[in-house]
């Protein structure tokens, strides 16, 4: 019998997980709260959509980030949250499509039509059918069942992620900074994994300072480029303009600005974390099957 999400393998209650697991429908509520009382302006339905679509990708993102935190800050209850972030990724998902129903007027045939037309609904359908992929295979049954191969599926959870930016930047249309932001924080989470693995473990203060102050450097200079090339390939604005934008503050921060302030912020914490365990032995932390990212 599987456990509550908010207990351990054990049956242990856990407040963390049971607090993370509350927080996680915050979201939903609110955006229900809303579309009761009219906040959502003039197209309501339609601000609940984007609503949801936009912390699928949050959530999604989340789920991604636990592994590195986890790892960095050597605190190995952060990974007890992961499956249950994953599923609420999927479920944000579910909903984000279900809401487009009720704006099309549950006419699903013109549902179908659209999303096999428009380019930016077919991706955005099949990451969703991978999310619930993920979903349903995150508990510890379906880890037995396929063995090696639930790793593997799993994975997916990165090309899913990027699938998802790309339906975030065509729906975004010309305004595509929020896009860009969240895009340079999802390539500092996967060039954290790139990293070897002996790198991120090593204890060396000097070391975790410039690994990672390196990955801050990347994924800002990645979001640039990306800036670059979306205004490029997508739109009729000039992208020398938008790239020179990014060599200057001039004119307030840029997304890629922005990435390097979130992500350098990141060195301080990382380090003075490991300051504080330098003169203990850090703890091998074992692969846990509660995932869906």
């Amino acid at each position: 019998m599987t456990n509550p999400p908010w207990r351990d393998r054990r049956g242990r209650f856990l407040p963390f997980k049971a607090a993370v697991l509350a927080s996680l429908f915050v979201p939903g509520a609110l955006y229900a709260f809303w579309l009761a009382t009219g906040e959502l302006g003039g197209r309501p339905v339609m601000e609940a959509i984007h609503g949801m679509g936009l912390w699928t990708i949050r959530l999604l993102l989340v789920s991604l980030a636990i592994t590195p935190f986890a790892r960095a800050l050597d605190l190995p209850s952060l990974l007890l949250v992961r499956r249950n972030v994953g599923v609420a990724a999927a479920c944000y998902a579910v909903a984000h499509l279900s809401l487009y129903v009720v704006d099309q007027n549950f006419k699903l045939l013109t549902v179908v039509g659209e999303i096999a037309l428009r380019f930016y609904l077919t991706i955005g359908f099949v990451a969703l059918l991978v999310l619930l992929a993920l979903a349903v295979t995150s508990t510890d049954a379906w880890v037995k069942k396929l063995g090696r191969n639930w790793k593997r599926l799993h994975r997916l959870a990165y090309p899913v992620g990027a699938v998802a930016l790309l339906h975030f930047y065509i729906q975004s249309k010309l305004n595509v900074s929020e896009p860009v932001f969240v895009s340079g924080l999802f390539v500092w989470l996967m060039a954290w994994r790139v990293v070897p693995e002996t790198w991120r473990r090593t204890q060396g203060i000097a070391f975790v300072a410039a690994l990672y102050g390196g990955l801050a450097v990347v994924s800002s200079v990645a979001t640039a480029g990306l800036e670059f090339a979306w205004y490029g390939l997508a739109t009729k604005v000039n992208p020398l303009r938008v790239l020179y934008a990014n060599e200057t503050i001039g004119r307030g921060l840029r997304p890629a600005h922005w990435v390097f302030v979130v992500t350098a912020s990141l060195v301080v914490v990382f380090v003075v974390r490991r300051l504080g365990r330098s003169r203990q032995p850090i703890r091998r932390m074992l692969p846990d099957p509660e995932r869906v990212a």
